[in-house]
C-alpha cells in the first residue's frame, strides 16, 4: 500500500462498521488472545488494508458484515497487484482470518469468507548467522571504558546465552534472573512465560554491571525491577539496542547485516550444530510448533555441508 492509499485508508475506512468493529477486534486481540501490542498492531494494519480496499476499490459503504468468499479474490489480486512478496500476503491473511474469526464470533458474519482459501506458502529463508568467533568479537568490541559498556556488554552476554528476543531482553527483570539456579525467567509473545538457563559468564557480566554501572543510576519510579537501564534510570527501547548492536558490529570488522535477532538465531544454530535435541531448543525458544524451530535443522544441514565441501579432499571437482 502506498503512503497516499495508507493515508486515504485512514479517513475513508472510517464508517460506523468499520470503526465499531475494529475497536472490538482490538480488544478481542488484547484480553482474549492476550497478544503484545506489537502483534495487535499488525493484525489492525493488516485489516486497514482491507478496509481500504473494500470501500475504495471494491465498493463504497461495504460494511464488514457484507465481506463474502467472492471479496477475497479481488483483494488477493490487490496485494498482488502492490508487487508484495509471499511472506507478506500470507502475514496480511493471517490478520484478515482472525479479524473474520472475530465478526464470526460477534454474529456480524455467519459464514467465514477465507473459509475455502489456501493462503500463499510462505518462502522460508534461512536466517544470517554468525560465528561463534565472530560473537566473540562484537562483544569483545565493546568499549569497557565508557560509561555503559559494561551494560552494553551484559545485555549481549545475555542474548548470546538465552536467545532472548530484544523485547524480552529490555523487559527482563532483577527479580526474573536465579543466580544460584542459573536460570531466567521471561515473558515472551502473547504474554507466555518461560524458564531458560543462563550462562555462568552472562551471570558474571551481569553482576558486574550491577554492581558497577546500575547501583549508581537514580532509577524512576517504576523501573526498580527493571533490570538494563538507561543513564536517566527507565528501560531501554529496542531501538537503543539494535543501534548499540549496531555500532558494535562495524567496530569489531563485521560487515554483515546484524541485528538482535542475528544473536537469536546464533544462539539456536550453534545449539542445534552441537547436538540439542531440537524440542529442546524449541522450548528455550518459545516457540508453540516444533515447526518453526526445525529452521534451524535446515541451517544445521548447510553447516555440515560447508564443512565437508570445505575439508573433505573429493568434495568437489578438480
Amino acid at each position: 500500500m502506498s503512503n497516499d492509499q495508507a493515508k486515504t485508508s485512514k479517513t475513508e475506512g472510517t464508517s460506523a462498521g468499520w470503526t465499531s468493529s475494529m475497536r472490538g477486534f482490538r480488544s478481542w486481540l488484547e484480553l482474549e488472545r492476550g497478544l503484545s501490542s506489537n502483534s495487535v498492531e499488525a493484525y489492525l494494519r493488516d485489516v486497514q488494508r482491507l478496509s481500504f480496499f473494500a470501500q475504495n476499490l471494491a465498493s463504497p459503504g461495504f460494511e464488514p458484515k457484507s465481506f463474502a468468499p467472492g471479496h477475497v479474490d479481488g483483494f488477493i489480486a490487490q496485494l498482488f497487484d502492490e508487487g508484495l512478496s509471499r511472506n507478506s500476503q500470507s502475514r496480511i491473511l493471517s490478520g484478515v482470518r482472525n479479524y473474520c474469526k472475530y465478526l464470526l464470533l460477534e454474529g456480524i458474519l455467519d459464514r467465514d469468507p477465507l473459509e475455502l482459501l489456501d493462503s500463499p506458502r510462505p518462502e522460508r529463508k534461512l536466517p544470517d548467522v554468525l560465528s561463534v568467533g565472530e560473537i566473540q568479537a562484537i562483544i569483545e568490541a565493546i568499549d569497557l571504558s565508557r560509561k555503559e559498556g559494561i551494560r552494553n556488554r551484559a545485555i549481549l552476554e545475555t542474548m548470546y546465552s538465552c536467545g532472548l528476543r530484544v523485547s524480552e531482553v529490555v523487559g527482563l527483570r532483577i527479580s526474573c534472573v536465579d543466580e544460584v539456579e542459573g536460570m531466567v525467567k521471561v515473558i515472551g509473545k502473547g504474554n507466555k512465560e518461560r524458564i531458560i538457563p543462563i550462562g555462568e559468564l552472562a551471570l558474571d557480566t551481569i553482576a558486574r554491571y550491577i554492581e558497577e554501572y546500575r547501583n549508581f543510576v537514580d532509577v524512576e519510579t517504576d523501573y526498580e525491577d527493571t533490570l538494563f537501564l538507561g543513564r536517566r534510570g527507565r528501560e531501554l527501547t529496542r531501538q537503543m539496542v539494535f543501534t548499540m548492536l549496531r555500532r558494535t558490529t562495524h567496530e569489531a570488522g563485521i560487515r554483515k547485516q546484524v541485528s538482535p535477532h542475528t544473536f537469536r538465531h546464533s544462539f539456536a544454530t550453534h545449539l542445534m550444530e552441537s547436538g540439542a535435541d531440537i524440542r529442546v531448543v524449541q522450548e528455550m525458544l518459545g516457540h508453540s510448533s516444533v515447526s518453526t524451530t526445525e529452521i534451524y535443522t535446515h541451517l544445521d544441514q548447510r553447516f555440515l555441508r560447508e564443512q565437508m565441501e570445505r575439508f573433505h579432499p573429493r568434495s568437489v571437482k578438480a
